[in-house]
């Protein structure tokens, strides 16, 4: 007696649903559309089939267990290659549908998520950093308003296709196989429109311009994107709509550059003050601040004024602003200039090489 558990590569004690899933991976890997003029793998296909025929019905299940099984092949639990359905998991038709991902019954109208649509908006910096509410025309397809989206004229109706009774599909049997194809009279719809819509023709579907208002929130930067949930594509056989992505593109600030969640400014500052240190006015976001450096002050160094800088898109508070010291070095001077730098010159007459100088003879 043939090992049908072996066949399909599960054990006695497997749960109906168990054999289910070993034979959907067999017969995906095994089925002669894969497998074109290969013998072995349509011999095999055949063995999964009759050992399924058999496992899936708890009825001959029981029988086999008990040892009942009398004739050659799968005969004697009335097993018809020619006209093979799946006890509990619908027709081969079915089958191959599972087989090519697209669930349900092969080329039916399925429901369907709309795509998503994307479009662009430009800001200016300070649009990006306060938040506004700004317009989008979006180019999109839409349920047409003659027909409500059914496809028919309006006082019509779309009636269920003759040739597959609205199943969308048409099945041809060949020896042991058979064929799912889309429906040649509907087209895969299930349906047939016999007064057509003059506005869509029928596809109860028109391209249109939607606009929308958007909120920008506070804080957002070059490229980022903000979903309008619903604003896409409609959705196919009453599948839900897809989203609307809005992307931001921010003008550049005549003072601020954007670092992150912060912000950074160039700050110039004389030599003296840098020397001393000193109490300088900055610009903030909202207006002006004095900030103190510090005596000694190097070049390049960053002073911060925290929670002053764009409100963070997380929504868990703000970023900073950075302050970068930049020491100006004056091209030229007047008398009066030269006269103080020679003084200073003079008071400050260390060398600061001297250090660099002495580790360098010592390497020598």
């Amino acid at each position: 007696m043939k090992d049908y558990y072996d066949t399909l590569g599960v054990g006695k004690s497997a749960s109906q649903d168990e054999i289910k899933k070993a034979y959907r991976k067999l017969a995906r890997q095994f089925h002669p559309d894969r497998n074109p003029g290969d013998k072995q793998a349509e011999e095999r296909f055949k063995q999964v089939q009759e050992a399924y025929s058999v496992l899936s019905e708890p009825e001959k299940r029981r029988q086999y267990d008990a040892g009942g099984f009398t004739g050659a092949g799968a005969g004697g639990f009335g097993f018809d290659p020619s006209g093979f359905r799946t006890g509990g998991f619908g027709s081969f038709g079915d089958i191959l549908s599972d087989l090519f991902g697209r669930g349900g019954r092969a080329g039916a109208p399925q429901r369907q998520r709309g795509r998503d649509l994307e479009t662009e908006v430009r800001l200016s910096f300070d649009q990006a950093i306060s938040g506004a509410q700004v317009s989008v025309a979006v180019p999109k397809e839409d349920a047409c308003t003659t027909c409500k989206g059914t496809g028919a004229q309006p006082g019509s109706a779309p009636r269920t296709c003759p040739k597959c009774n609205g199943r969308g599909i048409e099945t041809e049997g060949q020896g042991m196989f058979s064929i799912s194809q889309p429906c040649s009279v509907c087209g895969g719809r299930g349906v047939v429109i016999d007064d057509p819509c003059k506005t869509c023709q029928g596809t109860g579907v028109t391209r249109q311009v939607k606009r929308y208002r958007v909120r920008i929130p506070a804080g957002v930067r070059e490229g980022s994107r903000i979903r309008l949930a619903g604003k896409g594509e409609p959705g196919i056989a009453g599948g839900p709509a897809g989203d609307l992505y809005v992307v931001t593109h921010v003008a550049a600030s005549p003072v601020f550059n954007r670092k992150g969640d912060d912000l950074e400014i160039e700050v110039p500052i004389t030599i003296a003050e840098a020397v001393r240190g000193a109490t300088i006015e900055v610009p903030t976001l909202n207006g002006t601040k004095k900030i103190r450096i510090p005596a000694g002050t190097r070049d390049g160094s960053v002073q911060r004024l925290r929670g002053e800088g764009p409100q963070k898109l997380s929504g868990r508070g703000r970023g900073d602003i950075r302050y970068r010291m930049r020491i100006e070095i004056p091209k030229s001077l007047t008398k009066e200039q030269r006269q103080a730098v020679e003084q200073l010159a003079e008071v400050m007459n260390g060398n600061p090489r001297a250090d660099l100088l002495a580790r360098a003879r010592v390497k020598s």
